[in-house]
């Protein structure tokens, strides 16, 4: 049995923009991706609404922290064959960390976290594969365009930092945006096909990293 451990925000979770809660489990990129590799992969879905990539959103009601985090999940789930980031655009926020920059050293951060980790018992650490999220848009909602005023530009400069970074440190890359597109109902979050598409766009490499 293969375990594949997804890290993420609101987009992992599975925040509906259009009836505003959350996508039904079937809808969600991780169960797709489930229901594509099979019975021989176990899936962890671990999103959190507003996560960033490292760091504190002192107006959450949780520790929305990445890297505070992550290695109490890693050690949680440990063995993992591979780990997916699905992080960054929470960091556009004007109070977060408000670039692409930010978001792709705190990415850099998550990366060295896996690497370095004590797995014990002879575990060998995971693959990784970075994901950069799709494209933030233009949306006519007052508290989603206020909260990230200035994070389009920004996000659309993700996608090469991102791959930059991977070939650097050794880990798989997709674009979420190259099958996804954010809904101008909050500019930010996916609708059920949209979501559904990351899940499907992401089975061919994580069967080749798997090795399925």
């Amino acid at each position: 049995m293969k375990t594949v451990l997804c890290y993420g925000d609101s987009l992992t979770w599975g925040y509906d923009p259009v009836n505003p809660g959350r996508h039904a489990y079937e809808d969600r990129w991780t169960s797709v991706l489930q229901k594509a590799l099979g019975h021989g992969v176990r899936v962890i879905a671990e999103g959190l609404n507003g996560r960033t990539t490292a760091y504190d959103d002192h107006l959450a009601d949780c520790e929305r922290n990445g890297v505070k985090l992550l290695p109490s999940i890693l050690e949680t789930h440990k063995p993992l064959d591979l780990v997916i980031l699905l992080l960054g655009t929470n960091d556009m926020k004007r109070g977060i960390g408000g670039s692409a920059i930010a978001a792709t050293k705190g990415v850099d951060r998550l990366i060295k976290q896996i690497r370095h980790h004590d797995w014990g018992f002879g575990y060998e650490g995971p693959d990784i594969l970075l994901v950069s999220p799709p494209v933030i848009c233009h949306t006519a909602n007052v508290h989603f365009a206020a909260m990230f005023r200035g994070g389009l530009e920004e996000s659309q400069m993700l996608a090469s930092l991102y791959r930059d970074l991977a070939d650097e440190a050794g880990c798989g890359f997709f674009d979420a945006g190259s099958v996804a597109k954010t809904s101008p109902l909050d500019g930010i979050h996916l609708d059920a096909e949209n979501t559904r598409a990351i899940g499907r766009g992401l089975e061919p490499i994580a069967r080749m990293m798997l090795g399925i």
